[in-house]
Protein backbone atom coordinates (compact mmCIF):
# COMPACT_ATOMS: atom_id res chain seq x y z
CA UNK A 1 0.00 0.00 0.00
CA UNK A 2 1.10 3.21 -0.80
CA UNK A 3 1.72 5.52 1.72
CA UNK A 4 0.35 9.04 2.48
CA UNK A 5 2.78 11.54 1.56
CA UNK A 6 2.67 13.22 5.17
CA UNK A 7 3.53 9.86 6.32
CA UNK A 8 6.43 10.14 4.58
CA UNK A 9 7.49 13.51 5.39
CA UNK A 10 6.66 13.96 8.96
CA UNK A 11 6.57 10.91 10.24
CA UNK A 12 8.76 7.97 8.10
CA UNK A 13 11.81 6.46 9.58
CA UNK A 14 11.28 9.02 12.69
CA UNK A 15 9.79 6.28 15.11
CA UNK A 16 13.18 5.57 17.18
CA UNK A 17 14.60 9.11 17.20
CA UNK A 18 17.56 9.28 20.20
CA UNK A 19 15.94 10.63 23.38
CA UNK A 20 12.80 10.59 22.04
CA UNK A 21 13.80 14.15 20.17
CA UNK A 22 11.07 15.03 17.74
CA UNK A 23 13.41 16.74 15.51
CA UNK A 24 16.07 14.56 14.06
CA UNK A 25 19.14 15.04 15.32
CA UNK A 26 22.02 16.02 13.33
CA UNK A 27 25.26 13.40 13.02
CA UNK A 28 27.64 15.40 12.92
CA UNK A 29 30.79 12.77 12.91
CA UNK A 30 33.04 11.96 10.66
CA UNK A 31 33.67 8.15 11.49
CA UNK A 32 31.75 5.51 13.65
CA UNK A 33 33.19 2.46 15.56
CA UNK A 34 32.30 -1.09 16.10
CA UNK A 35 32.20 -3.23 19.30
CA UNK A 36 34.28 -6.33 17.78
CA UNK A 37 36.34 -7.44 14.91
CA UNK A 38 34.08 -8.99 13.50
CA UNK A 39 31.38 -6.01 13.36
CA UNK A 40 33.74 -4.00 11.69
CA UNK A 41 34.68 -7.08 9.24
CA UNK A 42 31.34 -7.50 8.18
CA UNK A 43 30.66 -3.62 7.56
CA UNK A 44 33.45 -3.08 5.65
CA UNK A 45 32.05 -6.08 3.54
CA UNK A 46 29.09 -4.20 2.87
CA UNK A 47 29.83 -0.51 2.75
CA UNK A 48 26.30 0.78 1.46
CA UNK A 49 24.18 -0.92 3.77
CA UNK A 50 26.45 0.18 6.96
CA UNK A 51 27.63 3.38 8.94
CA UNK A 52 31.78 3.45 8.81
CA UNK A 53 32.59 6.86 7.59
CA UNK A 54 30.40 9.78 6.60
CA UNK A 55 31.78 9.94 2.92
CA UNK A 56 29.65 6.93 2.73
CA UNK A 57 26.55 6.75 4.67
CA UNK A 58 25.09 9.00 7.96
CA UNK A 59 21.94 8.71 9.50
CA UNK A 60 21.02 12.41 8.90
CA UNK A 61 21.47 12.14 5.40
CA UNK A 62 20.37 8.32 5.46
CA UNK A 63 16.64 9.29 6.95
CA UNK A 64 16.50 12.30 4.19
CA UNK A 65 17.11 9.83 1.72
CA UNK A 66 14.47 7.13 2.75
CA UNK A 67 12.22 9.79 2.36
CA UNK A 68 13.19 10.83 -1.17
CA UNK A 69 13.27 7.25 -2.19
CA UNK A 70 9.36 6.68 -1.04
CA UNK A 71 8.51 10.09 -2.49
CA UNK A 72 9.90 9.08 -5.73
CA UNK A 73 8.69 5.66 -5.55
CA UNK A 74 12.27 3.96 -5.90
CA UNK A 75 13.61 1.55 -3.73
CA UNK A 76 16.46 3.92 -2.36
CA UNK A 77 17.95 6.93 -2.85
CA UNK A 78 21.77 8.68 -2.52
CA UNK A 79 22.08 12.10 -1.64
CA UNK A 80 24.78 14.08 -2.64
CA UNK A 81 26.77 17.19 -2.78
CA UNK A 82 25.13 18.87 -5.97
CA UNK A 83 22.42 18.68 -8.84
CA UNK A 84 25.27 18.24 -11.50
CA UNK A 85 26.92 15.89 -8.99
CA UNK A 86 23.54 14.01 -9.03
CA UNK A 87 23.08 14.06 -12.67
CA UNK A 88 27.06 13.08 -13.61
CA UNK A 89 27.23 9.94 -10.95
CA UNK A 90 24.08 8.51 -12.57
CA UNK A 91 25.06 8.78 -16.05
CA UNK A 92 28.96 7.90 -15.42
CA UNK A 93 27.95 4.71 -13.64
CA UNK A 94 26.31 3.18 -16.92
CA UNK A 95 28.59 4.03 -19.41
CA UNK A 96 31.66 3.58 -20.61
CA UNK A 97 34.56 3.96 -23.71
CA UNK A 98 32.84 3.61 -26.85
CA UNK A 99 29.12 3.94 -25.75
CA UNK A 100 26.99 6.38 -27.03
CA UNK A 101 23.72 8.61 -25.15
CA UNK A 102 20.70 10.10 -26.80
CA UNK A 103 19.67 13.46 -24.98
CA UNK A 104 16.85 16.08 -24.91
CA UNK A 105 19.00 19.10 -26.65
CA UNK A 106 17.10 21.75 -23.88
CA UNK A 107 18.75 20.28 -21.05
CA UNK A 108 20.03 22.04 -17.87
CA UNK A 109 23.59 23.79 -19.55
CA UNK A 110 26.11 21.77 -17.31
CA UNK A 111 24.47 18.26 -18.45
CA UNK A 112 25.29 19.38 -21.91
CA UNK A 113 28.64 20.08 -20.93
CA UNK A 114 29.05 16.58 -19.35
CA UNK A 115 28.09 15.14 -22.25
CA UNK A 116 29.47 17.39 -25.32
CA UNK A 117 32.98 18.47 -23.39
CA UNK A 118 33.79 15.91 -20.35
CA UNK A 119 32.50 12.53 -21.55
CA UNK A 120 33.76 13.21 -25.40
CA UNK A 121 37.09 13.20 -24.03
CA UNK A 122 36.65 9.84 -22.93
CA UNK A 123 35.26 8.73 -26.49
CA UNK A 124 31.05 8.80 -25.57
CA UNK A 125 28.72 9.94 -28.41
CA UNK A 126 26.31 11.84 -27.39
CA UNK A 127 23.64 12.74 -29.66
CA UNK A 128 21.07 15.13 -29.38
CA UNK A 129 16.59 15.09 -29.57
CA UNK A 130 14.09 17.52 -29.68
CA UNK A 131 12.29 14.64 -27.50
CA UNK A 132 8.85 16.34 -27.94
CA UNK A 133 8.03 13.08 -30.61
CA UNK A 134 9.29 9.59 -28.57
CA UNK A 135 10.50 8.76 -32.45
CA UNK A 136 13.21 11.23 -31.99
CA UNK A 137 14.92 8.68 -29.48
CA UNK A 138 14.15 5.50 -31.45
CA UNK A 139 15.53 7.19 -34.41
CA UNK A 140 18.89 7.74 -32.86
CA UNK A 141 19.25 4.83 -31.09
CA UNK A 142 22.73 2.99 -32.16
CA UNK A 143 24.23 -0.40 -31.54
CA UNK A 144 26.34 1.08 -28.79
CA UNK A 145 23.39 3.48 -27.13
CA UNK A 146 23.58 2.79 -23.67
CA UNK A 147 21.72 5.72 -22.45
CA UNK A 148 18.72 7.57 -22.50
CA UNK A 149 18.52 11.22 -20.74
CA UNK A 150 15.55 13.17 -20.29
CA UNK A 151 15.09 16.21 -18.66
CA UNK A 152 10.74 16.63 -18.84
CA UNK A 153 10.20 19.79 -19.09
CA UNK A 154 13.30 20.93 -20.42
CA UNK A 155 15.26 24.24 -19.36
CA UNK A 156 14.09 27.58 -20.06
CA UNK A 157 11.40 26.06 -23.04
CA UNK A 158 9.96 24.01 -21.09
CA UNK A 159 9.37 20.99 -23.68
CA UNK A 160 7.93 17.63 -22.36
CA UNK A 161 9.18 14.43 -23.12
CA UNK A 162 6.20 11.11 -22.99
CA UNK A 163 7.79 9.30 -20.33
CA UNK A 164 6.13 5.93 -20.75
CA UNK A 165 7.04 5.88 -24.68
CA UNK A 166 10.29 6.66 -24.40
CA UNK A 167 10.89 4.04 -21.61
CA UNK A 168 9.43 1.36 -23.82
CA UNK A 169 11.47 2.36 -26.64
CA UNK A 170 14.43 1.97 -24.04
CA UNK A 171 13.43 -1.08 -22.26
CA UNK A 172 12.88 -2.60 -25.90
CA UNK A 173 16.74 -1.84 -26.49
CA UNK A 174 18.05 -2.33 -23.20
CA UNK A 175 19.07 1.51 -22.45
CA UNK A 176 19.21 2.73 -19.75
CA UNK A 177 16.98 5.89 -18.44
CA UNK A 178 17.69 8.78 -16.30
CA UNK A 179 15.55 11.73 -15.97
CA UNK A 180 16.18 14.93 -14.34
CA UNK A 181 13.04 15.75 -12.36
CA UNK A 182 13.38 18.73 -10.40
CA UNK A 183 10.85 20.85 -11.99
CA UNK A 184 7.89 18.97 -10.82
CA UNK A 185 9.28 17.52 -7.67
CA UNK A 186 7.87 14.23 -6.60
CA UNK A 187 4.81 15.60 -5.94
CA UNK A 188 3.77 16.26 -9.18
CA UNK A 189 5.33 13.69 -11.02
CA UNK A 190 6.99 9.93 -10.72
CA UNK A 191 8.86 9.12 -13.56
CA UNK A 192 9.86 5.89 -12.23
CA UNK A 193 5.88 5.01 -12.13
CA UNK A 194 6.60 5.61 -15.88
CA UNK A 195 8.98 2.73 -16.39
CA UNK A 196 12.16 5.72 -16.16
CA UNK A 197 15.30 4.15 -14.03
CA UNK A 198 16.43 6.47 -12.31
CA UNK A 199 15.59 10.51 -11.18
CA UNK A 200 17.49 13.07 -9.98
CA UNK A 201 17.39 16.73 -8.97
CA UNK A 202 18.40 19.27 -7.45
CA UNK A 203 17.78 19.34 -4.31
CA UNK A 204 18.70 22.85 -4.07
CA UNK A 205 15.75 23.80 -5.24
CA UNK A 206 12.29 22.87 -4.26
CA UNK A 207 13.10 20.26 -1.70
CA UNK A 208 15.19 22.38 0.05
CA UNK A 209 12.87 25.27 -0.73
CA UNK A 210 14.70 28.16 1.12
CA UNK A 211 17.64 28.88 -0.89
CA UNK A 212 19.90 28.37 1.74
CA UNK A 213 21.37 24.79 0.95
CA UNK A 214 23.16 22.87 -2.44
CA UNK A 215 22.42 19.40 -3.08
CA UNK A 216 21.52 16.66 -5.05
CA UNK A 217 19.76 12.99 -4.98
CA UNK A 218 19.85 9.93 -7.37
CA UNK A 219 16.47 7.86 -6.97
CA UNK A 220 16.00 4.41 -8.13
CA UNK A 221 16.34 0.48 -7.65
CA UNK A 222 18.53 -0.77 -5.13
CA UNK A 223 21.01 -2.34 -7.75
CA UNK A 224 21.12 0.66 -9.74
CA UNK A 225 22.06 3.14 -6.73
CA UNK A 226 24.18 0.90 -5.17
CA UNK A 227 25.71 0.40 -8.32
CA UNK A 228 26.14 4.39 -8.37
CA UNK A 229 27.34 4.43 -4.72
CA UNK A 230 30.03 1.87 -5.34
CA UNK A 231 31.51 3.21 -9.10
CA UNK A 232 30.88 6.88 -8.44
CA UNK A 233 29.92 8.62 -5.21
CA UNK A 234 32.68 6.96 -3.20
CA UNK A 235 35.10 7.89 -5.83
CA UNK A 236 34.06 11.22 -6.43
CA UNK A 237 33.75 12.12 -3.29
CA UNK A 238 30.42 14.34 -3.53
CA UNK A 239 29.65 14.00 0.27
CA UNK A 240 26.48 15.42 1.64
CA UNK A 241 27.20 16.51 4.94
CA UNK A 242 25.26 15.65 7.92
CA UNK A 243 23.98 19.63 8.02
CA UNK A 244 22.64 20.35 5.28
CA UNK A 245 20.36 16.92 4.63
CA UNK A 246 19.31 18.32 8.27
CA UNK A 247 18.19 21.36 6.53
CA UNK A 248 16.97 19.73 3.67
CA UNK A 249 14.84 17.38 5.81
CA UNK A 250 13.28 20.66 7.15
CA UNK A 251 12.63 22.11 4.12
CA UNK A 252 11.35 18.75 2.80
CA UNK A 253 8.24 19.02 5.79
CA UNK A 254 6.45 21.67 3.61
CA UNK A 255 6.89 20.37 0.24
CA UNK A 256 3.76 19.01 -0.35
CA UNK A 257 1.87 22.67 0.76
CA UNK A 258 4.45 25.18 -0.83
CA UNK A 259 4.06 23.43 -4.72
CA UNK A 260 0.48 24.24 -4.91
CA UNK A 261 0.88 27.62 -4.20
CA UNK A 262 3.90 27.89 -6.73
CA UNK A 263 1.59 26.13 -9.20
CA UNK A 264 -1.48 28.32 -8.94
CA UNK A 265 0.66 31.59 -8.66
CA UNK A 266 2.36 30.53 -11.65
CA UNK A 267 -0.90 30.26 -13.60
CA UNK A 268 -2.42 33.32 -12.74
CA UNK A 269 1.07 34.90 -13.34
CA UNK A 270 1.30 32.85 -17.22
CA UNK A 271 -2.24 33.94 -18.01
CA UNK A 272 -1.92 37.54 -17.47
CA UNK A 273 1.66 37.33 -19.28
CA UNK A 274 -0.24 35.37 -22.18
CA UNK A 275 -2.68 38.62 -21.94
CA UNK A 276 0.00 41.35 -22.74
CA UNK A 277 0.32 42.69 -26.37
CA UNK A 278 3.85 42.98 -25.98
CA UNK A 279 4.61 39.18 -25.39
CA UNK A 280 5.29 37.40 -27.75
CA UNK A 281 4.48 33.45 -26.28
CA UNK A 282 4.88 32.30 -22.95
CA UNK A 283 6.60 28.29 -22.63
CA UNK A 284 4.20 27.05 -19.56
CA UNK A 285 3.00 23.56 -20.07
CA UNK A 286 -0.13 24.27 -17.87
CA UNK A 287 -1.62 27.00 -19.99
CA UNK A 288 -4.63 25.54 -22.43
CA UNK A 289 -2.51 27.24 -25.53
CA UNK A 290 0.43 25.22 -24.88
CA UNK A 291 1.16 22.72 -27.86
CA UNK A 292 1.63 19.97 -25.29
CA UNK A 293 -0.58 21.08 -22.78
CA UNK A 294 -2.56 17.50 -23.06
CA UNK A 295 0.51 15.42 -22.30
CA UNK A 296 1.00 17.73 -19.56
CA UNK A 297 -2.67 17.04 -17.82
CA UNK A 298 -1.88 13.17 -18.29
CA UNK A 299 1.59 12.87 -17.20
CA UNK A 300 1.77 15.35 -14.29
CA UNK A 301 -0.47 16.44 -11.44
CA UNK A 302 0.65 20.01 -11.69
CA UNK A 303 3.26 22.47 -12.49
CA UNK A 304 6.13 24.31 -10.68
CA UNK A 305 6.89 27.64 -10.36
CA UNK A 306 9.46 28.34 -13.20
CA UNK A 307 8.41 28.98 -17.01
CA UNK A 308 9.34 31.45 -19.67
CA UNK A 309 8.34 34.34 -21.82
CA UNK A 310 9.28 36.09 -24.47
CA UNK A 311 8.56 39.70 -25.41
CA UNK A 312 7.70 40.37 -29.24
CA UNK A 313 10.78 43.07 -29.01
CA UNK A 314 13.85 42.28 -29.88
CA UNK A 315 15.69 45.56 -28.57
CA UNK A 316 18.52 44.79 -25.48
CA UNK A 317 17.75 48.16 -24.26
CA UNK A 318 14.22 47.17 -23.62
CA UNK A 319 14.90 43.80 -22.13
CA UNK A 320 17.24 45.52 -19.51
CA UNK A 321 14.93 48.27 -18.62
CA UNK A 322 12.09 45.85 -17.77
CA UNK A 323 14.76 43.67 -15.91
CA UNK A 324 15.99 46.35 -14.11
CA UNK A 325 12.50 47.42 -13.02
CA UNK A 326 11.57 44.95 -11.20
CA UNK A 327 11.21 45.16 -7.62
CA UNK A 328 9.64 41.98 -6.51
CA UNK A 329 11.68 39.56 -8.77
CA UNK A 330 15.13 39.48 -7.68
CA UNK A 331 17.94 39.42 -10.61
CA UNK A 332 19.55 36.03 -9.23
CA UNK A 333 20.23 32.52 -10.71
CA UNK A 334 18.39 28.63 -9.68
CA UNK A 335 15.19 28.61 -8.59
CA UNK A 336 12.94 26.41 -6.32
CA UNK A 337 13.19 28.92 -3.12
CA UNK A 338 9.91 31.05 -1.61
CA UNK A 339 11.34 34.34 -3.22
CA UNK A 340 10.35 35.16 -6.86
CA UNK A 341 13.60 35.15 -9.53
CA UNK A 342 13.98 36.69 -13.38
CA UNK A 343 17.24 35.23 -15.31
CA UNK A 344 16.72 37.22 -19.05
CA UNK A 345 17.82 34.99 -21.23
CA UNK A 346 20.87 37.85 -22.77
CA UNK A 347 22.42 38.03 -19.45
CA UNK A 348 24.06 34.24 -20.24
CA UNK A 349 27.43 33.95 -22.18
CA UNK A 350 27.54 33.63 -26.48
CA UNK A 351 29.84 32.85 -28.68
CA UNK A 352 31.21 36.33 -29.98
CA UNK A 353 28.45 38.11 -27.73
CA UNK A 354 26.28 37.57 -30.12
CA UNK A 355 22.70 36.91 -28.53
CA UNK A 356 20.95 34.62 -31.25
CA UNK A 357 17.14 36.18 -31.61
CA UNK A 358 15.35 33.95 -30.13
CA UNK A 359 16.88 34.81 -26.83
CA UNK A 360 17.44 38.32 -26.53
CA UNK A 361 13.77 38.49 -25.66
CA UNK A 362 13.64 35.26 -23.61
CA UNK A 363 12.80 35.93 -20.12
CA UNK A 364 12.73 33.07 -17.48
CA UNK A 365 10.74 33.34 -14.17
CA UNK A 366 10.43 31.90 -11.24
CA UNK A 367 7.19 32.79 -9.06
CA UNK A 368 8.00 32.35 -5.38
CA UNK A 369 5.53 32.57 -2.63
CA UNK A 370 4.28 35.61 -2.42
CA UNK A 371 0.57 36.55 -3.19
CA UNK A 372 -0.11 36.42 -7.40
CA UNK A 373 -1.13 39.89 -7.52
CA UNK A 374 1.67 41.63 -6.21
CA UNK A 375 3.65 39.91 -8.86
CA UNK A 376 1.15 40.80 -11.55
CA UNK A 377 1.65 44.61 -10.26
CA UNK A 378 5.48 44.28 -10.51
CA UNK A 379 5.19 42.87 -13.76
CA UNK A 380 3.00 45.60 -14.95
CA UNK A 381 4.75 48.42 -13.97
CA UNK A 382 8.36 47.22 -15.29
CA UNK A 383 6.43 46.51 -18.69
CA UNK A 384 5.82 50.17 -18.94
CA UNK A 385 9.50 51.33 -17.38
CA UNK A 386 10.44 49.35 -20.60
CA UNK A 387 8.77 51.19 -23.17
CA UNK A 388 9.71 54.36 -21.05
Amino acid sequence: MEKDITEILHHMGEDALPLNAVSPPIFQTSIFCFKSFDDFKGALADEPSHFIYSRGNNPTVNLLEEKIAALEHGERAKLVSSGVAAISAAVMAFLKTGDHVVAVRDSYSWAKYLFTTYLARFGIETTYVDGTDPEDFERAVKPNTKLFYLESPTTFTFKLQNLSAVAQIAKKHGIKTVIDNTWCTPIFQNPIDCGIDLTVHSVTKYMGGNSDVVAGVIVGSDEDVKKIFESEFQLHGTVPDPFMAWLVLRGLRTLHIRMPVHFENAKKVAAYLQSRSEVEDVLYPFLPSYPQYDLAMKQMRGGAGLFSFRFKTRKLDEIRKFTDALKMFKRAVSWGGYESLVVPAAVSRYPNDVIPDDRISLIRLHIGLETADSLISDLDAAIAAMKS
